[in-house]
């Protein structure tokens, strides 16, 4: 009986007619989702254009911009997804708009009540740009994650530390921010010299070097490195301190100068340096002086 009502059932639909609206229904789909990404690149490119194009007049410096683009960039791909499945939804559905919208409405009120964390996020997301908190190039660290900020989306920021690894912060966990790109910047040496040195000699050594290395890296400096002096005196060494300011994320590459050129000019000059003690590196011999 079941399978009698199955064949006839099957021998008096309209093949033809659900083949033609599956067809219509498939190329109204990529019709849309080309348009969509046609939509989303004419996009980006005016963000480009507008923001980050160095040939035109730009409006804001290029961090901000930067910081900009990702922001738009973000809200643009949600917005065009959300409008591309908004029709395509109605055109296979036959949903009214109205309908839709509202219905969505009422759902977002439901889900809000239930993942405060995204709503946290994205206002987060806009305090960290109303505030200027950091932009896209900063190098900044908040919580137990720092690096480089390659992205700031409307939910979440991407941070790309030293090894290479992207962090991935939602905007709402961000409590406090520090950000080593804004203003000038610490570079701090300590050197160690053994207290049977001249400690005067070693001093004038250091400021020949750090009179040369303010010269080779010109504007990057702020303040030129400067020494500051004996500033402790160890067990076996006197601590000697270099410390100089410079634009952001240049202090590490001085500070690393500073200790190549001083070391060579110790060397050069016959100044010492502290050795490592060889029975408190070489277990074997070690023991062997116990015996």
């Amino acid at each position: 009986m079941n399978s009698a009502w199955i064949r006839s059932s099957l021998n008096h639909f309209d093949w033809q007619q659900f083949g033609t609206a599956a067809l219509n229904s498939i190329l109204y789909i990529v019709i849309i989702l080309v348009i969509s990404r046609v939509a989303y690149w004419l996009i980006i490119y005016l963000l480009q254009r507008t923001l980050l194009d160095h040939k035109g007049k730009k409006i804001l410096d290029e961090r901000k911009a930067n910081t900009m683009f990702s922001l738009l960039r973000s809200m643009s791909f949600y917005l065009i997804t959300f409008t591309a499945i908004l029709h395509t939804l109605k055109h296979i559905f036959n949903f009214d708009t109205g309908t839709l919208l509202a219905s969505a409405s009422v759902l977002g009120v439901a889900l809000g009540f239930g993942s405060q964390s995204l709503v946290k996020d994205i206002i987060g997301g806009f305090f960290i740009l109303f505030e200027d908190q950091f932009s896209v190039g900063d190098y900044i660290q908040t919580g137990q994650f720092a690096g480089v900020v390659e992205e700031t989306g409307i939910r979440a920021t991407h941070l790309r530390d030293w090894g290479g690894e992207l962090h991935i912060i939602p905007n709402g966990s961000i409590t406090a921010v520090t950000n080593f790109s804004r203003g000038k910047m610490r570079a701090l040496v300590d050197i160690l010299v053994p207290y049977d040195e001249d400690l005067d000699r070693a001093m004038k050594v250091m400021h020949s070097v750090c009179e040369t290395v303010s010269t080779e890296f010109g504007d990057k400096i702020i303040d030129p490195p400067a020494v500051q002096g004996v500033i402790q005196f160890g067990e076996r060494n006197a601590v000697l301190r270099v410390i100089g300011f410079t634009q952001p994320n240049e202090q590490w590459s001085l500070e690393r100068e500073l200790r190549r050129q001083i070391h060579s000019a110790f060397l050069k000059e016959g100044i010492r340096t502290p050795q490592q003690n060889i029975f408190m590196s070489d277990p074997l011999k070690r023991d062997k002086e116990k015996t």
